[in-house]
């Protein structure tokens, strides 16, 4: 038991620090979509442009930072993230305009690739094939508290004590992480250096191609889609203001609460998953029946014209998305093993990153011509293309597993 603890020490500690780096982020998910007109926006095109821009640049920017990871300690990696987090959330108060906002959220990315990779790397220097789910789990888990507060505090006090205050207090949290980082994140190198051999190995491998394209899937629906438009679909649904005891509830501060319910029981739920999918039974039963729910749930939102069906189905989605969340993460981490670790997860990222860029813009642009109901049919029908391709695979594996014990005999 006390060797556990010690191994979820270094992971707790890296997930707290990205959790409050990214608070501004998250803050901005809730806020930007309803209040675009204060960051002296032209039209709702420069959201999807601002949500996905701080994704896209990742994507030429791991590969610079996987290499990065070979070169500087963790630690190094993580105080370059906590400094330009702090740098990009105080800019959001203060800056009027999209070109200036978009110039911070570039920055804001590569703060995510070190804070990201980072976390990646910990969980897998700390885990075996016994606990590398439940490790997983409880890193996304904690590290989804920025999201619990930056989303609540955003959505609920945008209006009454302002934007800019709210970003300000985000960055000088950030700021206070510096000696908890100095402290407790390692000071050594991993020194994982990774031949150009060994890296088209992890482009070629068919294992590889499988999850990195799973979570680049995983990553546009979830975070691409599903959050980025929450509050929309929760404007659309309200169509105007909520009256609650007296009071005027609007859709970011609704939006706000719904995911943060998300976020305060994934630090729970999401550790429990990873801990079920290391059991006998694997992670594929648990993906396929996520993304078959996920499938289903986002052909019936457009339809559910009921607060409670409405509301319902939201939760369930959020469920279903620390399932869809935690397995591809998982499944990403069984396959980074000895010298090719930092490439694998580095690859990962990127394609998780592709997916996530992609939502938003897609998204909007999707909003702006046909609405938001075909918005989400046309993601059940993707995620429903994947559920039938991961049943296919799972037979396969069972036939693969049974013909292999036949020889053994």
């Amino acid at each position: 038991m006390q060797g556990n603890n010690t191994k979820k020490g270094p992971v707790i500690t890296i997930a707290l620090i990205t959790a409050i780096s990214l608070l501004g982020n998250e803050m901005l998910f809730i806020v930007l979509p309803i209040y675009w007109k204060f960051f002296g926006l032209g039209s709702l095109w420069q959201v999807g442009v601002l949500l996905s821009v701080n994704r896209f640049v990742r994507i030429p920017i791991n590969s610079f930072v996987g290499w990065c990871y070979h070169k500087i300690s963790k630690r190094t990696g993580v105080l370059i993230a906590v400094v330009l987090a702090a740098i990009s959330t105080y800019s959001y108060g203060m800056l009027k305009g999209f070109w200036l906002l978009l110039l911070m959220r570039i920055l804001w990315g590569v703060a995510w690739s070190f804070l990201r990779l980072g976390g990646y790397l910990t969980v897998i220097s700390c885990s075996d094939g016994s606990s590398r789910g439940q490790l997983i789990g409880l890193y996304n888990g904690l590290w989804g508290l920025g999201s619990l507060f930056g989303m609540l505090i955003g959505g609920f006090l945008s209006d009454l004590i302002g934007i800019t205050f709210i970003t300000s207090t985000f960055s000088l949290l950030a700021i206070l992480t510096i000696p908890l980082v100095i402290k407790y994140i390692p000071n050594f190198i991993s020194g994982d250096s990774s031949e150009k051999g060994e890296t088209e190995s992890v482009l070629k491998n068919k294992d590889h191609q499988k999850v990195l394209l799973n979570g680049m899937l995983v990553a546009f629906v979830v975070y691409g889609i599903f959050f980025t438009t929450i509050s929309k679909a929760v404007e659309h649904h309200l169509d105007g203001p909520l009256l609650l005891f007296g009071m005027s509830i609007g859709a970011a501060a609704i939006a706000g609460v719904v995911q943060s319910i998300k976020m305060s029981f994934d630090p729970f739920l999401a550790p429990a998953i990873g801990k079920w999918s290391d059991l006998k039974i694997g992670r594929l039963p648990f993906l396929t029946v996520a993304l078959l729910a996920a499938t289903i749930l986002f052909t019936i939102l457009p339809f559910s014209n009921s607060s409670i069906l409405f509301f319902s189905v939201i939760f369930a989605l959020q469920v279903t998305s620390t399932f869809l969340i935690t397995t591809s993460d998982s499944l990403a981490a069984d396959l980074a093993k000895g010298p090719t670790s930092v490439k694998t997860m580095t690859y990962y990222t990127l394609f998780s990153d592709l997916g996530a860029a992609l939502g938003p813009l897609i998204s909007f642009i999707v909003l702006d011509f046909i609405g938001l109901s075909w918005l989400y049919w046309i993601t059940s029908l993707l995620l429903f293309i994947a559920f039938l391709y991961w049943i296919k695979e799972q037979r396969r594996l069972k036939v693969e597993s049974r013909a292999a014990e036949d020889l053994s005999f």
